[in-house]
């Protein structure tokens, strides 16, 4: 689970936070080739928002929002 403190985060945020990156730049390059469902469907815009209770899985790995 991964909690924040905010009222959402975005996926770049998020891939950061779970060191699927390292920085910001790095996420424009990844973003498209990393495997990213979220609440079930495909996505790749690293601006997506994530808000608590939803369920990202990347490459497989399952996370969820928490407050």
């Amino acid at each position: 689970m991964t909690k924040i403190n905010t009222e959402y985060i975005t996926l770049s945020q998020l891939l950061k936070i779970e060191n699927f990156v390292s920085s910001g730049g790095e996420v424009k390059m990844i973003i498209s080739s990393l495997d990213i469902l979220v609440n079930g469907e495909k996505e790749n815009r690293r601006g997506r928002k994530l808000f608590p209770n939803d369920e990202i899985i990347i490459e497989g790995k399952k996370f969820i929002i928490t407050k």
